[in-house]
């Protein structure tokens, strides 16, 4: 089934700036809160959230086979649930309704009103009920910075990164979508020249640039999914920022890795951009050497340009772009990350959640967290207002942005905004 609704040639009905994240050739899914307190599956064209909800109600779907109450859920779940050919389908559709040549929604002012938002009077929810939530390892780059901070330089990554794609299961009661606070977290550390640990506020929060696929229901307990099918079952992507409590992670991580130097807050932007919608942006990762096990082997372009920026904004300050990066970069792409988490026959749901982990690229720049752009706190980075920083600060909010573009059309997430409080006090 073609995807028509990427053509680049399509315009909306609705006003769409020219550098906006959401052309009509985006679409993406997510869930939000309305004016009138209630909550909808929907989509956004330009400034306009549009109530999908609304729209199923109004018969704008018929000849798609979907259940009664698909769109007027508050998660994506069930819609996700449904498969590639719906989510294509549903997504052809959008695209048709606001076209700026079809006058059945554009000429219908009554059901305008009941389906149409400006963005800013809806709020935005976290999009899926994440089941499970998978954070990989899987930038060559960062994993290669941070073995050298931490260990041999000359033997920086580990014997099986090369081979395997590193992860660890994560807290998925912990994830939030962009706009909400994170505190900073209270813990164990080990200060420098100690022999017993303190319990008290972790002094280094670090933000991690990551971005996150969904997945749909992919296999059945005890099956693993093909490398070369893996695609089949994700349904999109978000950006993601990976809180990290850099102390309380130095003193836990051996022998197991990371617990609660990770757990306590993961950040998400609330638009899930379809796989559909990135197709014209995919590309070659890099060259994998030694080459992998047959099971993780595939040729072809499975990684995607997608331009990400960090910054951080002091209260009551403009904010300092402090990382330009992208996910091409990453090593081991989603297809491997998923066909290697059920090759021991591990079951994959809808709105399961797998972190890319750090997105480091190969200059000093393009490093996803402050732990390798100060270097462990060495080198501080001098913000737009004359202030300095090592870590965040608390009060400080990290804006996480991206977007794809080529000749034809932009492509983008969004954002995803969090600030850091200080440490929770009961009152």
């Amino acid at each position: 089934m073609p995807i028509t609704a990427n053509n680049p040639n399509r315009k909306s009905w609705l006003a769409v700036a020219p550098e906006s994240d959401f052309p009509i050739q985006n679409i993406p899914f997510g869930v939000f809160l309305t004016k009138d307190d209630v909550i909808t599956i929907g989509t956004r064209i330009g400034d306009y959230a549009i109530d999908l909800g609304a729209l199923q109600a109004l018969n704008y779907f018929a000849g798609i086979e979907l259940t009664d109450d698909m769109f007027m859920q508050d998660t994506l779940n069930d819609f996700i649930s449904d498969g590639k050919k719906t989510w294509r389908l549903v997504r052809n559709r959008i695209a048709d309704i606001f076209d700026e040549n079809n006058p059945e929604l554009r000429d219908n002012e009554e059901d305008k009103e009941q389906v149409i938002y400006h963005i800013s009077d809806v709020e935005m929810q976290l999009p899926v009920q994440i089941g499970d939530y998978t954070d990989f390892y899987s930038s060559r780059e960062h994993a290669t910075n941070v073995g050298k901070m931490f260990r041999d330089p000359e033997n920086a990554l580990l014997p099986n990164w090369l081979h395997i794609p590193v992860g660890y299961h994560g807290r998925s009661s912990s994830i939030v979508p962009s706009g909400i606070p994170v505190h900073r977290p209270m813990g164990q550390t080990l200060p420098a020249g100690e022999n017993t640990p303190l319990f008290g506020p972790s002094r280094t929060i670090d933000f991690e640039l990551e971005m996150a696929f969904i997945t749909t229901d992919a296999n059945i307990m005890g099956e693993n999914i093909p490398v070369h099918e893996a695609e089949d079952y994700i349904f999109g992507m978000v950006l993601l920022n990976d809180w990290s409590a850099r102390d309380i992670q130095k003193w836990e991580y051996v022998p197991l890795g990371p617990f609660l130097a990770k757990n306590f807050a993961t950040s998400i932007s609330p638009w899930i951009v379809t796989m559909d919608a990135l197709e014209p942006f995919r590309t070659k990762g890099p060259k994998q050497d030694p080459t992998p096990l047959p099971y993780l082997q595939q040729k072809g372009k499975h990684a995607f340009d997608i331009n990400l920026t960090v910054e951080i904004k002091p209260e009551n300050a403009e904010s300092t772009v402090v990382c330009h990066s992208n996910f091409k970069y990453m090593y081991w792409s989603m297809s491997q990350q998923l066909a290697h988490h059920t090759s021991n026959g591990c079951r994959v749901n809808s709105g399961d959640m797998m972190g890319s982990g750090t997105i480091s690229g190969p200059t000093p720049d393009s490093f996803g967290s402050m732990l390798e752009l100060t270097w462990g706190g060495k080198n501080p980075i001098k913000l737009n207002d004359g202030t300095e920083r090592k870590f965040i600060n608390d009060n400080d909010t990290v804006i996480m942005k991206g977007f794809c573009k080529n000749a034809d059309v932009r492509i983008g997430f969004g954002e995803v905004s969090s600030k850091l409080l200080p440490p929770f006090v009961r009152s």
